[in-house]
């Protein structure tokens, strides 16, 4: 079987192997933190703690369960997520701090220094209003005293910083970029339990197995379409002049070739379903305060209903433009490609050629934002046909494209290995396309 054949090659490869082994043994070690508990809650307690809907369910998502079981790295990855996000964005609006992105390696490292510091900035924050908030929820079952709020600030916000760590030694040491790996297997620990109760909701429901196995197939089909989404780009023809130099005294040929620039569909990523969801989280707390549950916000707390989906998805349109025009820039193409002497056939250099390119971005945008915003629904609608909360998630949303896209990006530096080494690739049909980029750097 080539299956088994490639497997082989794989495992011939010492640094492939020794990769592949790193990576593994890191996850472990994040899979072990993320069943300890913080000293001084009870096991008991953490049964009935496992948010079900909103933003509170997507972070339990990413950290595997470590949200939801008050362990350890229950904050997870994301603060430093966080923290990039701020970062980058204040990158592309202060100039001073753009000359710093611009100093070469020495300017790189400074910006990681802040977003480091950022980041704690961010946990020590967090740590208090995650303690606060299990706290409310279970009130009396914990000693909430200052020396117990201080010490598990500090633990929460070292055990981040391990995970920050772990995923960095993932990017050295092992295989795929280690921030975005670590995400996936929180959200890959939590299918065995979704289908576990999928398939007990429908045993005791209509359909049985048979309609299991076609929530299965339909889930495929979501699958195949989020990795069209991913991959799909538009490739902008560009021709490079020819340039005669010496060499050697004797005059030789450079340029001349012709290459493309890849326009990406959904050039945004998940950064416009992040800021979405966070920015529906506000009529949520709202709609705490009000005792009325028929009330203006408390239409927004369900994430089933109509008018959060239609909202949230106006979002998330709105969004991936946004985030698309700061990311990118077709003045800047365009210069970068006159001083390469390079240029579009049939558009003039300069202007011309920016207004061209962000003609094609607008165009190509807005079916990719539409189709970004159905699959960030798709668990709402899910729900609907009554698949259980924990099965739906996987049908959409944040999490379906963060494992597409990881699982994309691992597999390329696996083939990268294999076809270094002259073997076969993973595809017979050609080479698989990444994302290319981290969760991060969406």
């Amino acid at each position: 079987m080539r299956f088994v054949e490639t497997f082989k090659n794989i495992w011939k490869i010492e640094e492939l192997r020794t990769r592949i082994l790193w990576t593994v043994g890191l996850c472990a070690v994040y899979r072990l933190g993320c069943s300890i508990i913080l000293p001084g809650i009870p096991a008991s307690v953490l049964e009935s703690n496992s948010p079900s809907d909103g933003l509170l369910a997507l972070l339990d998502m990413f950290s595997g369960g470590a949200f939801s079981n008050a362990s350890i790295f229950a904050l997870g990855i994301m603060p430093y997520i966080s923290a990039s996000i701020v970062i980058q964005l204040l990158t592309m609006v202060v100039p001073a701090i753009q000359k710093v992105a611009r100093d070469g390696e020495s300017g790189h490292n400074k910006i990681n220094q802040w977003t480091r510091q950022l980041t704690v900035l961010i946990l020590i924050f967090q740590s208090w209003a995650y303690l606060s908030s299990f706290s409310s929820q279970h009130p009396g079952l914990v000693d909430m005293t200052f020396w117990f709020k201080a010490s598990s600030i500090v633990i929460l916000t070292a055990g981040s910083m391990f995970v920050m760590w772990l995923g960095e030694r993932i990017t050295d040491k092992g295989i795929g970029n280690g921030i975005s790996f670590l995400i996936m297997i929180g959200i890959i620990a939590r299918l065995p339990q979704a289908l576990g109760v999928e398939l007990g909701n429908c045993q005791n429901g209509a359909g049985g197995l048979v309609m299991f196995l076609l929530e299965i197939f339909f889930l495929l089909v979501v699958i195949s379409l989020s990795i069209m989404l991913v991959q799909g780009t538009r490739k902008v023809p560009v021709q490079y002049a020819k340039q005669i130099r010496s060499v050697g005294g004797r005059p030789a040929q450079f340029g001349g070739v012709r290459q493309y620039i890849p326009l990406k569909v959904n050039a945004a990523g998940v950064m416009p379903i992040i800021f979405a969801q966070a920015i529906m989280f506000v009529p949520m707390m709202f709609a705490g305060y009000t005792s009325s549950n028929d009330g203006f916000f408390s239409a927004f707390t369900r994430p089933d209903s109509f008018a959060y989906n239609c909202v949230i998805a106006f979002l998330i349109i709105v969004f991936t433009y946004f985030y698309t025009a700061i990311t990118m820039n077709p003045v800047q193409m365009s210069e970068a490609m006159k001083s390469q002497n390079g240029f579009i056939p049939g558009v003039k250099p300069g202007k011309a050629t920016a207004d061209f390119l962000d003609t094609i971005m607008t165009r190509i945008t807005l079916p990719g934002s539409i189709f970004l915003a159905i699959v960030a629904i798709l668990p709402s609608i899910a729900r609907v046909f009554g698949v259980s909360v924990q099965f739906a998630q996987f049908f959409g949303g944040t999490s379906l494209l963060i494992l597409v896209g990881v699982v994309l990006d691992t597999l390329q530096q696996i083939e990268s290995h294999l076809m270094m080494h002259h073997y076969d690739g993973l595809m017979e049909s050609g080479k698989i396309k990444g994302r290319t980029g981290s969760v991060a750097a969406y």
